[in-house]
């Protein structure tokens, strides 16, 4: 059985297959190995549709990106009504310890993305905060935004 997280607990379709569990993920729309990491990205994602309205139709889920010739793939990424990135979301293993290394990950991804809003959870701690390009700053939000 997978870790219990410091998210509100969702019901996900499970399969076994031969010794492997896999779940359903609503978004890509179909089964994916159920890791420590993707088990947070599952309860993120229905934490943000569920909790905080963003609509499904608008979160994408390991999108590829180019960084300095390496194709890097972001967890979850959410898009405004007209399409421009909104939310992007790194998501980690509840064992591994969310470090300046973790951030430098996402803000390299930022360089591609430009959201206005990062956020970095490992289920147990979420680290949420809103960009200021202007200033080249970010501020630490309590809580990670509703959908407006």
């Amino acid at each position: 059985m997978m870790q219990e997280l410091n998210l509100p607990s969702y019901s996900f379709k499970l399969k076994q297959d031969k010794d492997k569990t896999y779940v359903f993920d609503a978004i890509r729309k179909k089964y994916v190995l159920l890791t420590p990491e993707e088990w947070v990205r599952q309860h993120i994602i229905q934490f943000v549709i569920q909790e905080k309205k963003y609509p499904a139709s608008l979160v994408a889920v390991e999108i590829g990106l180019k960084y300095n010739q390496l194709q890097k793939r972001a967890d979850v990424l959410v898009y405004n009504t007209s399409g421009k990135p909104l939310l992007l979301i790194e998501c980690k293993a509840p064992e591994v310890k969310i470090t300046q290394e973790v951030f430098h990950q996402i803000a390299l991804y930022n360089m591609t993305y430009k959201v206005a809003y990062l956020l970095v959870t490992n289920g147990l701690e979420h680290y949420c905060c809103v960009m200021d390009y202007t200033n080249n700053t970010y501020q630490f939000l309590q809580d990670i935004p509703e959908y407006k």
